[in-house]
């Protein structure tokens, strides 16, 4: 058998093969081995190199061989960055060094593994980037400055300052279940972003826990959250015969327990959403009770009236039950005490900063 078509069977071989081991295009392969023989030309000939000229490579995809050619060109400013543009009728010249693919063979090698992991990046990233919003489990693996690193599988992914709960304590190699919060771009390109303090983490874990919920009979109609601390979930049913708050809840509390732990003790009102603002005000200030509520439909503010014993609870520590309520409704609250108790009154609204996170337990 002739020996150039063995060595262009045995060339496309091989980029096939790094291409299925990898999971890339086997074009994507091809552009980094071009990418990585023009990288070589200029490391290597600095001297035949002109910054005023574009270069291009011409790989032969059986054989694997590779010619640059150079075309002269003019240099231009263009959004405050220097471009090289063809000069009107040049023509490439054919540039390619005596024996360049025994010479540049390293530094080819160098850059070909280099392109491919960019490649192989970009692949996973827009793998992950398809399942925003879903959980998946990761292990911390490093510290980087406030940031944290996680291993979630085929890729790192970065948590952020504020995509962490404070009273959390991460350490090293521990495993948690996180949100697939975002991708962002870095110095280091783009990054897969994960959360622990997101509201959907507590939306995705009940949609994992509770088949009504993954099934849609059961809809999570909001979330209020102070990460770490207190949440509030309003669920509804769409399903004659199916109690949202029990479903969440679970034979003897087993599935918002398992919520719970997932969340680190994190405490959790589970309450019925309606279109009755009255109802819903005061379901949304559990486990208050007894609360008489009057809502002003055109300002969208509610006057509550709570119980001697009552105040308290509605309110809640530092306000926190009246502001996950007000958030969660989306009204702005006003709790007064019934005649005859001391004075006292807190005013809540949905347009209060979001919370700082803590730590608690379960409800």
């Amino acid at each position: 058998m002739p020996q150039k078509p063995v060595a262009r069977t045995e060339f496309a071989q091989a980029v096939t093969q790094i291409a299925r081991e990898r999971n890339l295009d086997p074009d994507i392969v091809l552009d980094a081995i071009k990418q990585a023989k023009l990288a070589a030309f200029k490391k290597d000939h600095p001297e035949s190199y002109r910054e005023d000229c574009l270069y291009e490579v011409e790989l032969d995809p059986g054989t694997g061989q590779a010619r640059i050619f150079e075309t002269p060109g003019e240099i231009y400013q263009e959004d405050e960055q220097t471009r090289v543009r063809v000069q009107k009728g040049a023509t490439p010249v054919d540039v390619t060094p005596p024996g360049f693919g025994r010479i540049a063979a390293q530094t080819a090698k160098q850059v070909i593994y280099q392109k491919i992991r960019e490649a192989e990046k970009s692949v996973v990233v827009a793998e992950y980037e398809k399942r925003l919003g879903t959980l998946v489990n990761g292990m911390i693996i490093r510290f980087v400055g406030s940031d944290i690193i996680v291993d979630i599988g085929k890729a790192e992914a970065v948590m952020s300052p504020s995509e962490q709960v404070h009273s959390e304590d991460y350490r090293l190699n521990q495993r948690l279940t996180f949100y697939l919060h975002s991708i962002r771009d870095s110095l280091r390109g783009k990054e897969v972003v994960v959360s622990r303090s997101d509201s959907g983490l507590i939306r995705e874990l009940f949609r994992r826990e509770v088949p009504e919920v993954a099934s849609g009979a059961v809809e999570i109609k909001a979330i209020a959250r102070d990460p770490g601390s207190r949440s509030k979930v309003a669920v509804y049913s769409h399903q004659s015969g199916v109690d949202p708050v029990g479903s969440c809840v679970g034979q003897k509390g087993v599935r918002v327990q398992a919520v719970i732990g997932e969340l680190n003790g994190e405490k959790l009102d589970i309450v019925q959403f309606s279109e009755d603002l009255d109802k819903y005000i005061s379901a949304a200030l559990s486990p208050a009770s007894g609360l008489t509520v009057k809502v002003n439909s055109k300002s969208q503010t509610a006057l509550v009236t709570a119980p001697a014993d009552q105040l308290p609870l509605a309110i809640g520590r530092d306000g926190q039950n009246a502001k996950l309520a007000g958030k969660l409704t989306g009204i702005h609250i006003d709790i007064i005490g019934e005649k005859g108790t001391s004075e006292q009154k807190e005013e809540i609204s949905d347009q209060d900063d979001k919370p700082q996170t803590s730590n608690s337990n379960s409800q």
